[in-house]
């Protein structure tokens, strides 16, 4: 299962995004032998409309886009529901067992996702009750994915 992400806002230079490419390439080396494969960030920008259901409704046609038919979708949502990392690991190898081909994990802007997207969301995740700033949590999901892989492999690298 090819596995994409989808994020509203740009990534600058820094000590972030240095992280969160290190998590990504190690997920992207170690997800093949679970079936698992990183199909690349795409950036979109930050709607520009006055309101925030506009902006909500522009960057959810953004997203809109990118879904081919029969790809599942994830949203990551501050009021999304929190997971384990065996969890999300576990929910990965279904969504991949089941026959997807295709999975978009989407990072909403900071008014989060259209109520159209939520609606079609295989699950709506969050990193926990805090919210966070778009950077780290490209840090966290890259790492997550690593770990979900390595979880999924049997590796140690995960220790409960």
């Amino acid at each position: 299962m090819k596995i994409s992400v989808h994020a509203v806002g740009r990534m600058k230079a820094g000590p972030e995004k240095l992280l969160a490419d290190r998590y990504f390439e190690r997920f992207a080396k170690s997800g093949p032998a679970v079936g698992l494969e990183f199909g690349g960030i795409a950036e979109i920008a930050e709607g520009r409309s006055q309101t925030a259901n506009e902006r909500r409704r522009e960057e959810g046609q953004k997203l809109q886009t990118q879904l081919q038919p029969g790809t599942a979708l994830i949203l990551l949502d501050e009021r999304g529901k929190s997971f384990s990392s065996e969890d999300f690991a576990g929910r990965l190898g279904l969504l991949r067992d089941g026959g997807r081909k295709a999975l978009v994990i989407a990072i909403g802007g900071a008014d989060c996702h259209d109520q159209s997207l939520r609606d079609q969301a295989e699950l709506v995740m969050s990193f926990g009750l805090l919210t966070w700033p778009h950077q780290l949590v490209r840090v966290m999901l890259g790492e997550q994915l690593y770990r979900a892989a390595t979880i999924l492999s049997g590796h140690p690298y995960h220790r409960s």
